[in-house]
């Protein structure tokens, strides 16, 4: 009688004791949330986002994705713990004129706390004037700041067979648009391969996987100082402007 007495005393009571357990735990999981002591773990409202506005270079033409700069920087943001997401809107053939009506969507769905500008090379290969992109690239700035962004503008270059007038032309947009908006500016992103043996594809435009770890070396002393709060990186010798 007193065996069957305690198996349903114990059939009854041993639930609310786990009850019990799991009722504490919970609570004091919740205090320790509540003041801030949940570790490492970064909520979805203390991320930013960093929004890569480019062409292919930025897209990784000729490559896996997974090779191109812009994932090398997804992995050295989360290997930093910087709580950065990159959102890559880069795409393919891309001109100027085309960035500019994609901007006010991209910046109305992610509203990024930076913007990063890579954009003109398809605009100086089809000979297109460069008033013209310094005027697309004036107004995307604009664009992005009303919409809270800061924007790092990445230079690009003719080849000299363009013409003297036309290369000098181009080159000089970056710097007029950066000194107008006072943005940060990288005046020539391929510069450190563009006539490296090995660094870029067939076609002598697109640079190759190998690279692609230059590039990010290029921009990250830059990059680093903007996402860390640097106010002052137009006079840093790692923004040049």
């Amino acid at each position: 009688m007193a065996a069957i007495f305690f198996r349903t005393f114990a059939a009854g009571f041993v639930p609310r004791c786990l009850l019990l357990v799991a009722l504490v735990t919970s609570l004091y999981a919740g205090s320790l949330q509540a003041d801030g002591r949940q570790g490492e773990v970064v909520s979805a409202d203390d991320r930013q986002t960093l929004l890569v506005l480019g062409d292919s270079i930025s897209a990784a033409y000729g490559l896996d994705e997974r090779e191109g700069w812009v994932q090398l920087l997804r992995d050295r943001l989360a290997d930093q713990s910087l709580a950065v997401d990159v959102v890559n809107a880069s795409v393919s053939g891309e001109t100027s004129a085309g960035g500019l009506t994609r901007l006010p969507r991209l910046l109305s769905e992610h509203s990024p706390d930076w913007l990063v500008v890579e954009l003109g090379g398809n605009d100086g290969l089809r000979g297109y004037p460069p008033r013209m992109l310094q005027q697309n690239l004036l107004r995307m700035v604009k664009l992005a700041r009303e919409g809270g962004a800061e924007v790092l503008l990445l230079g690009m270059q003719m080849p000299p067979n363009y013409g003297k007038a036309y290369t000098e032309a181009f080159a000089a947009v970056y710097p007029k648009v950066a000194a107008a908006e006072q943005v940060p500016l990288i005046p020539f992103f391929l510069e450190p391969v563009a006539l490296e043996e090995g660094a870029m594809q067939t076609d002598g435009i697109h640079p190759t996987a190998k690279a692609q770890p230059v590039l990010l070396e290029h921009v990250w002393p830059c990059l680093e100082a903007i996402l860390k709060g640097n106010k002052d990186v137009r006079s840093d010798s790692l923004c040049t402007s």
